[in-house]
This record gives C-alpha cells, sequence and structure tokens, in this order.
C-alpha cells in the first residue's frame, strides 16, 4: 500500500539567532541555512525516508528555489508524476530560530498558490491522501472528494490554522492539529478524529496521552511534519493508530535532537533502535 501526500513545497530560509527580534529591532544573527521545506514536501519525504511508497502532487516555480526543491524531491525516492510547475517563484519561508531551539517564521506561498486540483488524481494502490493548509481549500477539497470516492483515507494537518469548510471536515478522517490549532478548532462540530500535537508533552489521541521522549533539543522545525509523515507511513503500511504513535514520536524526538546532517540519516532502523533503547531502560 502507498500514500499520497498533497500539499506546498517552500525554499527555507532558516536563520538561528539567540532570541527572536523584538519589533524595529535588527539583530545579529549566527548562521543561516538554505532547507528544503514545506508541510508537504517535508511530510512527503519523511513518509518516504520511514519506509513507505510516496506520490506526491505539489507546484514549484521556475527559479532557483523550484530547481533545489525539484532536486531535493528527486533525491526522496518520490513518485512524481503529479508535481507541477508554475512560471515565476516558488513557495519560500524565512524561519528564525533561537538559543532553546524555538522558531517563528514567515511563509510566501509563491507557486503553492496555482496548484491545479484538476490535474491530480488518487493513484491505484493508495490507501492514505495527507493534506495540510498550506495549500488552498479549493486544492484540499477536490483531492479529499477524490480520496473518498478512491476509497483512500483523507488526514488534514490543519496548519496553519483556517476556517473550514464543513464538506472538507465530512471528508477527513484525522484532524492532526498542535496545541495552539487545536484551540481554534474547538467549536468544530461533528468533526472528524483528532490528534493532538503538544511538543515535548507528547500526543492526545481519543482522550488518551502518549507522552514524548525526553531528548535534548537542538531545534524543534519540522519536527510536526516528521511526525505526520512517519505515523502515515506506518498506517499506510498496515498499523492502526494507537500502534503507529511510539514509532512516530521516535521519529520526531531524533529529528528535534539531531543537527540537519543527522536529520537526513534517520530511517526505520535508527528509529527502531532507538525505542529498543527507551524500552530497556
Amino acid at each position: 500500500m502507498s500514500l499520497l501526500v498533497v500539499g506546498s513545497l517552500h525554499l527555507d530560509v532558516v536563520v538561528r539567532a539567540p532570541r527572536l527580534p523584538r519589533l524595529d529591532e535588527t539583530l545579529p544573527g549566527q548562521s543561516v541555512q538554505y532547507i528544503f521545506g514545506g508541510k508537504g514536501g517535508n511530510q512527503a519525504v519523511a513518509a518516504s525516508r520511514m519506509g513507505a511508497g510516496v506520490h506526491f502532487a505539489g507546484c514549484a516555480g521556475t527559479d532557483r528555489f523550484g530547481d533545489m526543491l525539484r532536486d531535493t524531491l528527486r533525491d526522496g525516492r518520490l513518485n512524481l508524476d503529479q508535481l507541477q510547475t508554475d512560471p515565476g517563484a516558488s513557495g519560500m519561508s524565512t524561519a528564525i530560530i533561537d538559543d532553546q531551539g524555538d522558531y517563528g517564521a514567515v511563509i510566501v506561498t509563491g507557486a503553492n498558490a496555482h496548484t491545479d486540483p484538476e490535474r491530480i488524481h488518487i493513484p491505484e494502490g493508495v490507501s492514505l491522501v495527507l493534506l495540510q493548509n498550506e495549500l488552498p481549500e479549493t486544492v484540499n477539497l477536490a483531492v479529499a472528494r477524490k480520496a473518498r470516492k478512491a476509497g483512500a483515507q483523507v488526514w488534514l494537518n490543519a496548519a496553519p490554522a483556517r476556517a473550514l469548510s464543513g464538506e472538507l471536515t465530512r471528508h477527513t478522517d484525522l484532524l492532526i492539529v498542535n496545541r495552539v490549532e487545536a484551540e481554534f478548532y474547538t467549536g468544530l462540530a461533528d468533526g472528524p478524529a483528532r490528534l493532538v500535537t503538544l511538543g515535548s508533552e507528547g500526543v492526545i489521541f481519543e482522550d488518551k496521552r502518549y507522552p514524548a521522549f525526553p531528548v535534548s533539543v537542538i531545534s524543534t522545525h519540522g519536527a510536526g511534519d516528521m511526525f505526520a509523515g512517519a505515523l502515515a507511513a506506518r498506517v499506510a503500511g498496515g498499523s492502526d493508530i494507537p500502534a503507529a504513535l511510539p514509532f512516530a514520536q521516535a521519529a520526531a524526538a531524533l529529528h528535534v535532537s539531531s543537527d540537519q546532517a543527522g536529520r537526513d540519516t534517520i530511517d526505520p532502523a535508527r528509529v527502531t533502535e532507538f525505542l529498543n533503547a527507551q524500552s530497556s531502560r
């Protein structure tokens, strides 16, 4: 079984600084990196690294950032038959990471806004479709309708938080949100199952808390995407969500406690080794 990730692509400009700047303040930074990003791209690559067969649908521009995004997607062993190209600028973001590993970010949609849902289909064998709120709702809704007709589950990582149509929530099987987004969606009536990520405090699913693994944090940037991608990979492979959660949490723990080079080596073997080490404590 495989999964389809439909989502955004951003080239992340990641700056390290002692803290986030105040309004009107120019703060000296310590370093800058250019990192593949966008919730869709990150989750697709994470799911592939965790062993899933992954189809990706999204849109990149014709600029140099777009070339960098396409190169990373190809290296991620994804099926890119549905990758679209739009003339002009790709999506991008600027993130500032402080000395504690926390961050704030600004995203620019770019080519993502021109993703054409009419060119997206549900490939044969796909059992799960993973969406996020960095694409227009018109795209998510069109894909969710197709997924429902094809008999595939629909997961929506509803980040950033925004109003959702009743039809989209009816077509959604699982809503993945962090604590801020969960508060935003408190009044959502008759909604899908809900999974709330709480960072170092773990995860809540079906009113049960799953504690996080204690690690030394280098950066939380992208941790939610690693978690969602790893969870989707396990469920697409046949696990149910409760059984898959410890694996996804372990993948996220390795992610936040690794530098960029270390993150590129996270795979199922490393996650399993980490889980075994935790259980032996």
